[in-house]
């Protein structure tokens, strides 16, 4: 019985090895490999369509000042990107949410309840710029092949415990679904923020918005956030993370705003 217990678990272990030789693709700015089984094309129809189902559902904002800055700010980090086959769209959306978010292919929506942390043009960027960057790393098709290849493992398990009492495969499968969640999964959504963290943050620079503000900008996000599960069991880092990767990488950042043709500075400010 132990050892029908263990299956699982060595699975969970040995699933990025899986992923790893399902092929590998490069991600622009940080070169880490990833492992993509959709192809681009598939993943921003995806990301349309479901653009459209979320703004259907909610309320766009009516403050034509906000969504110009809005639509400023998001064209200038987009034109860092170098993605000349997105269709970038910039939404704002009436909510008191703190929170904005991308999907494939370029379709990003902020929630207005945000503006008042981002508190300038140059706050707006670092989000806009961490949400261009999850586009051009993919990492909606990377998350989505994750998954693809977690059902086919989980189907391969079940498969082996065929023979096994119904006890000891339901108890097997779940012990897979919480180790690949928590050894995988999670994992992986942790290291996307990050890696939108460090690529936002070269776009926001290089589009003349002073990087500096990054930092303040979490600062404040974190003295509203509230109560956090533990990081290991959460799909965001903690903000103690990301402030102390933003101060590594600040002196590549600046580097890349003071070469920038025109300085923003913050911006407009409110």
């Amino acid at each position: 019985m132990r050892r029908h217990i263990l299956v699982p678990m060595c699975l969970a272990l040995l699933f990025p090895s899986l992923m790893a030789a399902s092929g590998c693709a490069r991600v622009p700015e940080t070169g880490r490999r990833r492992v993509l089984l959709i192809s681009s094309s598939q993943e921003q129809a995806l990301g349309a369509q479901a653009f459209e189902e979320i703004l259907a559902e909610e309320k766009i904002s009516d403050d034509a000042a906000m969504t110009a800055m809005l639509e400023r700010v998001g064209r200038r980090i987009a034109a860092q990107a170098n993605q000349p086959d997105f269709e970038w769209e910039f939404k704002l959306i009436e909510s008191p949410q703190v929170n904005a978010f991308c999907l494939p292919g370029g379709k990003i929506a902020f929630y207005t309840g945000i503006l008042p942390i981002a508190a300038n043009e140059a706050g707006v960027a670092v989000v806009m710029g961490h949400e261009v960057a999850h586009a051009v790393a993919r990492h909606g098709g990377e998350r989505l092949s994750q998954r693809l290849s977690m059902d086919l493992v989980e189907q391969l398990l079940a498969v082996g415990l065929r023979d096994s009492s119904p006890a000891v495969r339901d108890g097997a499968l779940q012990a897979f679904g919480v180790g690949a969640a928590v050894g995988v999964v999670l994992p992986y959504s942790r290291r996307h923020e990050m890696e939108a963290d460090h690529i936002g943050l070269l776009y926001t620079a290089r589009a003349g918005y002073d990087p500096r503000e990054a930092i303040p900008f979490w600062e404040r996000m974190a003295g509203g956030a509230g109560t956090r599960p533990p990081e290991f069991l959460s799909t965001h880092p903690g903000v103690e993370r990301r402030i102390e990767q933003l101060r590594e990488l600040m002196p590549e950042a600046m580097e890349a705003y003071e070469a920038a043709p025109t300085q923003y500075g913050l911006g407009e400010t409110w």
